[in-house]
């Protein structure tokens, strides 16, 4: 699980945002999809509508559950919303070639997914 001390902050409409060393958010609810973009550009990614299909999925996955999925229910999340195009592991890692699970998750607003290293 992410450390809850802030190692460094995001600077986002002149507000401090504070992250762990991995990149996640202290606070769950400085997310906004600004900070999404934002966190993206960082890793120089830009977010496309396919990319919000997973962040969408993945936050009304942990308001369920309160837990960020890993691989498998993500892929049978985005297989229930999106159909099995989009559900396929190859399509998420298309997307998200790190890890779909933490690098969705961290653009989510989302803590790291427990069993994910």
């Amino acid at each position: 699980m992410a450390s809850s001390e802030t190692i460094r902050t995001l600077l986002l409409d002149g507000r401090d945002i504070a992250l762990d060393a991995e990149g996640y958010l202290i606070n769950l609810d400085d997310w906004s999809p600004a900070v999404a973009e934002r966190l993206a550009a960082e890793e120089g990614r830009e977010l496309t509508a396919e990319h919000w299909d997973v962040i969408e999925v993945l936050r009304d996955f942990y308001q369920r559950f309160s837990l960020s999925p890993a691989m498998r229910p993500l892929t049978k999340a985005m297989t229930q919303r999106f159909g099995p195009e989009k559900g396929r592991s190859l399509h998420l890692m298309r997307l998200f070639p790190d890890s779909p699970p933490k690098v969705g998750a961290r653009l989510a607003g989302l803590p790291k997914p427990t069993n994910c290293l």
